[in-house]
């Protein structure tokens, strides 16, 4: 005759949550990213966009984000752009070379300016060879560093240094473009 013994819940759940999933046996399966993206240079003109107000990251289980953020701008009145990778960032109108960290280089000229076009004050406090303000990319996969290139004649440079070259699309929302570059080339994740 078996005798049962019968345990709080809690007991139960601490001895079975306590252990890390390879300790038990168990290996998360690979994320499966739908990335059909490619990395060609891309862009798109239009007429005067609204400033940039600010500029962001952010991490995604398949990829790492950059957005612009340009109040006003939406699919139907779109923020133009110039995304392409270059061996090398050169500062827009000087053509002094910005280094950029990483292995591949990813340039980015967002057609809103940085500055409020009335008074000329910046609307991002950046300065040109030197990472984005309040963009931090600590831990993240792909990223690895942002150079704020220039500013002038409604555009803006950035410089994004990837882990390496790595497709990547381009979205219009509202009241901000977004730049994604895919984690890996082939769409899969390891869990």
């Amino acid at each position: 005759m078996r005798r049962w013994t019968v345990l709080p819940a809690a007991l139960v759940l601490a001895a079975t949550t306590a252990l890390p999933a390879a300790a038990a046996g168990f290996v998360e399966p690979a994320t499966r990213c739908q990335i059909g993206w490619g990395s060609p240079a891309e862009g798109r003109s239009t007429g005067q966009a609204p400033e940039l107000r600010g500029i962001r990251s952010g991490e995604h289980p398949c990829f790492d984000r950059l957005v612009f953020e340009a109040p006003g701008s939406s699919p139907a009145n779109p923020v133009g752009y110039h995304v392409r990778y270059t061996d090398a960032l050169l500062q827009d109108a000087s053509g002094h070379p910005l280094p950029v960290r990483g292995s591949a280089v990813l340039e980015v000229i967002v057609d809103a300016p940085a500055y409020d076009r009335q008074t000329m004050a910046p609307t991002i406090p950046a300065r040109s060879g030197q990472p984005l303000p309040g963009v931090d990319l600590t831990g993240y996969r792909t990223f690895q560093d942002t150079v704020f290139g220039a500013s002038h004649e409604g555009r803006t440079q950035i410089g994004l240094g990837l882990h390496t070259r790595l497709p990547y699309r381009i979205l219009q929302l509202d009241n901000r473009l977004v730049i994604d570059v895919a984690h890996t080339a082939n769409g899969t994740e390891q869990g």
